[in-house]
């Protein structure tokens, strides 16, 4: 059986309510989301929200809506686009909840990293969970950005930037110069604008 074919099976399973097949795919992505998610939750929200609990209700929203036929994935990388694109949501949905009127946290705790900035697809200024559509196209465009990109280097990158790590974080972590770091995001970025220009 192939990747496609297996993952398809997984589907199904899941889709039929099996509690095994939603373990699968939690264990698989829940340690990268709660990195993701606490990430994207500055200091003063992270007083008030618990990454683990934004993660949890992001797995909620995707298996009621996978299992009511609301969104199709059709392999890993096209899943994690969706996972990350509905916990990027939950966290901005969070922010804005925290950050209205008296709630306000900044009022209760200052500071809070400047870059938290999100990767090369996420954009976590959205603040609802996506359509059906909006979800199956990021997905596709985070399936299809890790077809064109080949390269070891970009495709580290292009991975690291989806979990909302910063390009000097990304340096660190690969232990090569921002700059070079830099560069190859803005040339991914640029396949991006490219696909999409394709696409419109």
């Amino acid at each position: 059986m192939s990747v496609s074919e297996s993952f398809a099976v997984l589907m199904g399973r899941l889709r039929s309510g099996e509690d095994e097949a939603a373990r699968e795919v939690f264990a698989r992505f829940a340690g990268r989301l709660v990195g993701l998610a606490r990430r994207h939750l500055d200091a003063r929200l992270a007083v008030k929200v618990d990454a683990e609990d934004v993660v949890q209700s992001a797995y909620k929203s995707f298996f009621v809506r996978q299992r009511a036929g609301g969104l199709e994935v059709g392999t890993w990388d096209n899943l994690w686009g969706v996972l990350t694109m509905i916990t990027l949501r939950k966290c901005a949905d969070r922010a804005a909840y925290y950050k209205a009127g008296k709630r306000d946290v900044g009022r209760e705790v200052a500071g809070g990293p400047a870059d938290s900035g999100p990767g090369v697809v996420a954009d976590v200024a959205l603040d609802r969970e996506p359509s059906p559509d909006e979800a199956a196209v990021m997905a596709e465009t985070v399936e299809a950005l890790f077809r064109a990109v080949d390269d070891p280097d970009e495709r580290a990158i292009l991975e690291l930037s989806l979990q909302g790590f910063t390009a000097g974080e990304i340096a660190d972590q690969l232990g090569r110069a921002e700059r070079s770091v830099r560069r190859l995001r803005e040339r991914i970025r640029k396949r991006l604008e490219r696909m999409q220009g394709e696409d419109g």
